[in-house]
């Protein structure tokens, strides 16, 4: 386990997924999946001691948020009583209301700015570039939005052909599977290798190690 990972009696680390309406499903699911299936794995190899990860979903308010294609979502917290994250996931789906809302842009920026690891999933990319999160440098988002990403914000070294772009405290990826693989990934850097392939064995999903 690394230095940066939770130890008996450590709190665990907090994983903020932000949501909002029209949010892909599963660029949500997936890593949630991943962080929650990690914890849940932690805890059987390890009886007694603590998760290593506490996962909620965060929105501008309480109200029930709809994800692209109608699948309803009760947000865990809102901007003004979600704790502080160690971890700020911002997942795709239709993002132009989200990247223009000044709340979701301030609590974007105010949670990275503490934050170990900010990560995006697909178009995510594009509310963490509104929120001046991402501004320059490499990033990556999916294949079929890349000359946007490139039009929008041309500071950025938007890459083809990858799965993910680890920058340390910025992580931006491409599509579905991307992202699954990419919060695995950071299962890695944050706990061990060993717990990200038994997350992913549990997930009966096969893990593409290769950015």
């Amino acid at each position: 386990m690394s230095s940066n990972s939770p130890t008996h009696g450590a709190r665990p680390l907090q994983v903020a997924i932000l949501v909002f309406d029209d949010v892909e499903a599963l660029d949500l699911g997936g890593p949630y999946e991943v962080f929650t299936t990690a914890s849940r794995m932690h805890q059987r190899l390890h009886p007694g001691a603590p998760a290593p990860f506490e996962v909620r979903c965060v929105a501008r308010s309480l109200d029930p948020v709809r994800a692209r294609a109608g699948l309803r979502v009760l947000p865990d917290a809102d901007f003004a009583t979600a704790a502080t994250p160690d971890v700020l996931i911002v997942p795709g789906g239709v993002v132009d209301a989200a990247a223009a809302c000044p709340a979701t842009r301030a609590w974007v920026a105010q949670a990275a700015a503490s934050a170990k690891i900010t990560a995006s999933v697909c178009t995510g990319a594009f509310i963490l570039a509104a929120a001046g999160v991402l501004t320059e440098g490499p990033a990556t988002t999916h294949w079929e939005d890349i000359t946007d990403l490139r039009a929008q914000f041309p500071a950025l070294d938007v890459r083809e052909n990858v799965r993910w772009v680890d920058r340390g405290a910025l992580v931006t990826s491409a599509g579905i599977s991307a992202g699954i693989d990419m919060s695995l990934h950071l299962v890695t850097r944050l706990v061990s290798a060993a717990l990200s392939e038994r997350t992913a064995r549990q997930m009966d999903t096969p893990w593409n190690k290769n950015p």
